[in-house]
């Protein structure tokens, strides 16, 4: 196996390519969890896996609750399925509490505040209550607690979802707001700490693969021991593939690397593609990164993905009612790849429920093209 059929296999496995899915909940469920702290980013990386869902679509799915958004893996936002809420933050949350404990020191939260802060919620959120950022603000300081900066209150409702209370609610206009737990996600059955880990591993490798276990113990958030216990637990499930001294695992079912003759993908940042692997050599080439911005990091920029490796980045610029994709390409496309760049496009602009234009840029500055999508 090489790094190229790596890169194929793995948009087939991510849902980017082949038989996609007919419900947001049906990726999310797929690949066990897709990092959301870019809300409108990771809508439309959910929507693209999906057959023609639109934003729109997504939005209904979401504030019915039948996807969750919290924090569990790493310590950031992720998009989840009720039904696996529960035990992923079991499997997480203690890891992801210790692993913050040296912002809660320079924040002066400790564990009896953070304990009561929860509490608190927990009782403000019964009865159906959803509660907006600004409305747990005055919730919080009516009941004597010192918000303090953003990041302290970032700190304190981090840890009331770590703790099971609450979740994401529906939307109230473009304002997000939480629910409790209990209100979104039905009980669940206490699911054995090995069973958790290995469910984790075999979800990662399904949707993931052909992955290592560096990759999935970096996306997984879990330590070493539980990740290295996990994947073997998992191995029944999983083929493996060795390439330049790395053992890639995958599903059985993934067969040969396929897809189509030109592959052009609009991937959002922090999409599954990019952001799940500590590795990422096999979706671009380490003097491309070095172009991307002077962060010097793909993972906050758009992505243009030909033929399963990043060739460029893209932004999107609103101009009223309408959008304008501007493409600033670090390889230049074939005619044919520009033509599938477009039909792209075209689906971004259908997800958004907007008309878009394409202007297609190279590392100079020049433009080279503008067109409708």
């Amino acid at each position: 196996m090489t790094l190229a059929e790596i890169a194929r296999l793995r948009l087939r496995n991510q849902l980017l390519e082949g038989t996609q899915v007919e419900e947001p909940t049906d990726v999310v469920r797929f690949l066990g969890a897709v990092q959301a702290q870019d809300f409108p980013a990771a809508r439309w990386a959910v929507t693209q896996r999906t057959a023609r869902l639109t934003s729109a679509d997504f939005d209904r799915a979401f504030g019915k609750g039948d996807i969750l958004r919290t924090h569990v893996l790493r310590p950031t936002w992720h998009f989840v399925t009720p039904a696996d809420i529960r035990w992923m933050l079991r499997l997480t949350a203690n890891r992801i509490t210790r692993l913050t404990r040296y912002y809660h020191r320079t924040l002066e939260l400790d564990d009896a505040l953070l304990t009561r802060t929860s509490r608190i919620l927990a009782r403000a959120l019964k009865g159906g209550t959803q509660l907006t950022r600004a409305e747990i603000v005055s919730t919080l300081k009516k009941a004597g607690v010192n918000v303090g900066s953003p990041v302290r209150l970032g700190h304190i409702l981090l840890r009331a979802e770590l703790d099971g209370v609450m979740c994401s609610g529906a939307p109230r206009g473009a304002q997000q707001t939480y629910a409790l737990l209990d209100d979104r996600a039905p009980p669940a059955a206490i699911t054995r700490r090995e069973e958790a880990r290995a469910e984790l591993a075999r979800r990662y490798f399904a949707g993931h693969g052909p992955a290592t276990l560096k990759d999935f113990t970096w996306w997984s958030g879990l330590s070493a021991v539980d990740a290295t216990a996990g994947l073997e637990d998992a191995k029944s499930y999983l083929v493996s593939d060795a390439v330049d001294d790395q053992v890639f695992w995958f599903t059985a079912t993934a067969g040969a690397p396929g897809g189509k003759r030109h592959s052009v993908h609009v991937l959002p940042n922090y999409d599954e593609y990019i952001v799940a692997y500590a590795d990422r050599s096999a979706v671009i080439d380490a003097s491309i990164v070095r172009k991307v911005d002077e962060r010097n990091n793909i993972l906050f920029n758009h992505a243009i993905v030909v033929n399963g490796v990043i060739r460029g980045v893209w932004k999107r610029i609103m101009k009223g009612r309408a959008a304008t994709l501007e493409v600033r390409l670090f390889v230049p496309l074939s005619a044919a790849e520009e033509k599938t760049l477009q039909k792209e496009a075209r689906r971004y602009a259908d997800h958004l429920g907007l008309p878009v234009e394409v202007v297609v840029k190279h590392l100079t500055g020049k433009r080279t093209a503008r067109r409708p999508a």
